[in-house]
């Protein structure tokens, strides 16, 4: 009786536990190794803004539940600017903020869009960053970067995997960036 009982009372709390979601969720990017692009100690002068409409990073659809927005525990400008910085310094670049080649990063979209169904889930997760870099030849040059990602599985969302996916699709993003040759050409004199 005591061993159905604590059967019965373990299926519960599982079952408590797997329909948790977090309220926040964890970016943490780290800085791809890249190749040196300049041999000259090129100066650049970075500058890292958000453009996207909300703040949230994953967007929950159940059904017709209204969606639940998860949104990061830290800014990803903030995120994204440092990874930047310290991926151009890798470079070989010296970053400084009076430099006459200018770079801007602008985060246009960073998303998981999850979709949960009865026996699984589904996400799709996409990050656009715009580039505008101005050079001292007074010419400027615009790009933009996209990373999608598509994954699913059954029961509820893994979030430490969309945490994955997510920091993957950033880092793997900032690579193409920072070594990108049109990019570096542009800003070398």
């Amino acid at each position: 009786m005591k061993l159905r009982l604590l059967s019965i009372l373990a299926t519960i709390m599982l079952a408590g536990c797997a329909g948790t979601q977090p309220s926040h969720i964890a970016l943490y990017p780290q800085a791809p190794n890249v190749e040196v692009q300049t041999q000259s100690a090129q100066r650049i002068a970075i500058q890292t803004i958000d453009t996207r409409k909300a703040n949230f990073v994953v967007r929950m659809h159940k059904g017709d539940d209204a969606a639940k927005l998860i949104s990061p525990s830290e800014t990803p400008r903030k995120q994204i600017d440092s990874l930047f910085r310290s991926g151009f310094a890798k470079a070989g670049y010296v970053v400084d903020p009076a430099a006459s080649e200018h770079i801007q990063i602008q985060l246009e979209k960073l998303l998981a869009d999850v979709n949960e169904g009865t026996f699984g889930y589904e996400a799709n997760t996409e990050v656009v960053i715009n580039v505008i870099a101005s050079n001292s030849r007074n010419r400027t040059l615009t790009k933009r970067y996209t990373a999608k990602n598509n994954h699913s599985g059954p029961f509820s969302p893994d979030f430490a995997k969309m945490e994955l996916a997510i920091n993957q699709l950033i880092a793997d993003l900032s690579r193409d960036i920072l070594q990108d040759p049109e990019l570096n050409e542009f800003i070398q004199p």
